[in-house]
């Protein structure tokens, strides 16, 4: 398609969405807008989208409807991490992994060109955040375009991107086009029915814990900690955790309890390295008999767990390389956390 008709038929679905926006009709317009992006990516479809899920977010109603918690009762023995190979994902499956081993361990869930593609993805994320910080205005703002996101930690905007950055790490509502990967792997491995059916009601995803990561090797400043420590107890949650790279053994992987908690533990203590993070006692105390475990990763493997998991990154100065991953927290408008998330529309 030549150049002036490709922006005449972004002008056109633009408007389309605009019209169905102004009835009301969000998820109809982002609907619209993906599909077309699909067709051909558009930096112009591709920041509406941010926009629209953004307005879309902050105008559902916490009333919308009410969350369901299904039962779960441990059917086998607890101790291990629950594991099952992207075949075998069901809701019965998550719900036996969270209540033996507080998540659930999906081998294979992305598919190794598609994990590769992502990783170099967060890259040229992470290379537009890095330009534009050094005053380079001259790329596609659909690799980086910050929106005004409240941040939790009250540090300032600018600033949490730096701290955040610093660390390896950017949130993809900043990054049009890999916000647009993001929800595009979420369904294209069918964990939109599977999250609505677990929690009970379809969610929303967070803006301040959707979050493309690319670790480095160095030892990393990291604390055992839950989100319900930030984020809240009575909420309702589900975290889709991937590798897009192998780690665990010379990449930064994670430590993990397996172990169901029913709720938050006190955070803090003797060592606790922030005022939500836990002590390395209160950890052990807590694990009892359950052996701390940490699994190896191939990329594509996925872990899902709710804010109740007891976790941290594993780091060592034997680990060589970095790891991409994507860290994603999706959350119930009936139970959302009560302050510090903006909601993404999804």
């Amino acid at each position: 398609m030549a150049e002036s008709a490709l922006a005449d038929a972004v002008e056109d679905v633009l408007r389309q969405a605009a019209a169905l926006r102004s009835r009301g009709e969000t998820r109809a317009a982002i609907e619209l807008l993906t599909k077309a992006n699909r067709a051909q990516r558009s930096s112009e479809l591709e920041l509406a989208m941010v926009d629209l899920r953004l307005e879309g977010g902050r105008s559902l109603s916490p009333s919308d409807s009410a969350v369901v918690h299904a039962p779960v009762e441990p059917q086998g023995p607890g101790g291990a991490i629950v594991e099952v190979d992207a075949a075998g994902l069901t809701v019965s499956a998550l719900r036996e992994g969270i209540a033996r081993s507080g998540c659930l361990l999906v081998r294979g869930m992305v598919r190794p060109e598609a994990a590769a593609q992502i990783a170099a993805g967060i890259d040229s994320a992470l290379a537009a955040y890095d330009a534009a910080a050094a005053g380079d205005r001259s790329g596609d703002p659909a690799w980086y375009s910050p929106r005004t996101i409240e941040d939790r930690a009250g540090t300032g905007e600018i600033i949490s991107r730096k701290i955040t950055r610093d660390t390896g790490s950017l949130w993809a509502v900043y990054s049009p086009r890999m916000l647009f990967e993001v929800l595009e792997l979420v369904d294209g491995v069918g964990l939109g029915p599977l999250m609505t059916d677990f929690l009970g009601e379809r969610p929303v995803l967070s803006a301040n814990k959707c979050t493309l990561r690319r670790a480095p090797c160095e030892n990393l400043l990291t604390g055992w900690h839950q989100d319900g420590a930030f984020l809240g107890d009575e909420i309702g949650s589900f975290n889709f955790w991937v590798t897009f790279t192998r780690c665990g053994v010379d990449a930064p992987g994670m430590d993990i309890v397996p172990k169901r908690f029913d709720g938050v533990l006190q955070s803090g203590g003797p060592g606790a390295i922030f005022n939500w993070s836990l002590s390395e006692q209160t950890v052990l105390d807590a694990a009892g008999d359950t052996p701390i475990v940490r699994p190896e990763f191939e990329a594509g493997d996925a872990l899902l767990f709710d804010h109740r998991l007891v976790h941290r990154t594993a780091s060592s100065a034997t680990m060589l390389h970095e790891r991409h991953a994507l860290e994603s927290w999706f959350f119930t408008p009936s139970k959302y956390p009560a302050e510090g998330q903006v909601p993404l529309l999804y």
